[in-house]
């Protein structure tokens, strides 16, 4: 894992002050349990395409706050994301919050952990 700079940590550690998350251990008995889970993948789109979760969805960083009221109009829907490590999906879920969705919750652990535990793609 790369170095992260002091004021980016500083910016992760407050959005994650302010949002739900959930080790990335407990998510397949999440979905297993509730499947209206969205599963989103806010990596760069040539990360995911390198491999991600079977069945997640697309919706990167960059571009999530353009995009997710298109894609998932219900602001209740429950919508996990998870990044590499859960920095930038804490990033996104703190600004879907501020959007007004209600269940949002960041993957702590991402892509590095959920690949050992979910069928991937």
């Amino acid at each position: 894992m790369a170095d992260h700079s002091p004021a980016f940590l500083a910016l992760v550690n407050g959005a994650k002050s302010r949002i739900r998350k959930v080790g990335a251990a407990e998510l397949p008995t999440l979905l297993q349990q509730n499947p209206a889970i969205r599963l989103i993948d806010t990596r760069e789109e040539s990360e995911y395409a390198a491999g991600h979760v079977r069945g997640a969805e697309w919706i990167g960083k960059g571009v999530i706050e353009r995009d997710i009221e298109a894609k998932h109009p219900n602001k209740a829907t429950p919508l996990y994301l998870y990044c590499g490590g859960g920095f930038r999906s804490a990033l996104a879920a703190d600004a879907l919050q501020q959007m007004g969705y209600t269940d949002v919750v960041s993957v702590d652990g991402g892509w590095r952990e959920l690949k050992n535990l979910l069928p991937t793609e």
